[in-house]
């Protein structure tokens, strides 16, 4: 678990940021992808939105995490499969659930590969424009 940061060290992060031209160059992209993004007709605003997550998510320091990267590889990898449940399962701890357990663990891995999805989908969308 990450530490908390003091405020003086939050601090010092946003006036480094200031200093290295961070904001430009963010500001720069956000531009140039916006421009890309009016060219190939798709929502500015969404696209807007996204990359301004995506600046948010960096400075928090936020991290892909493993089962997203898992889902991104097979969907790169094959598309979208119709056993895509089945190939995401762990096999080793299903095969130690009882039937109700089962029946929630396919729910809740069917639930976290939609999310998954839909975050891959908005990725793989706007990640061809910058």
């Amino acid at each position: 678990m990450a530490q908390p940061q003091t405020f003086r060290a939050l601090a010092r992060q946003a006036k480094q940021r200031m200093k290295t031209g961070f904001w430009e160059d963010c500001k720069g992209n956000l531009d140039q992808s916006m421009e890309k993004a009016r060219e190939l007709g798709l929502n500015e605003s969404k696209a807007g939105r996204y990359f301004k997550d995506k600046v948010t998510k960096t400075l928090a320091g936020e991290t892909q995490d493993e089962f997203y990267e898992q889902v991104k590889a097979m969907l790169l990898r094959d598309g979208e499969v119709s056993d895509a449940i089945g190939r995401l399962t762990d096999k080793a701890y299903y095969a130690t659930l009882s039937y109700e357990e089962k029946q929630r663990y396919t729910l809740s891995l069917s639930e976290k590969y939609l999310r998954a999805l839909e975050r891959f989908r908005k990725e793989y969308q706007f990640d061809k424009l910058g």
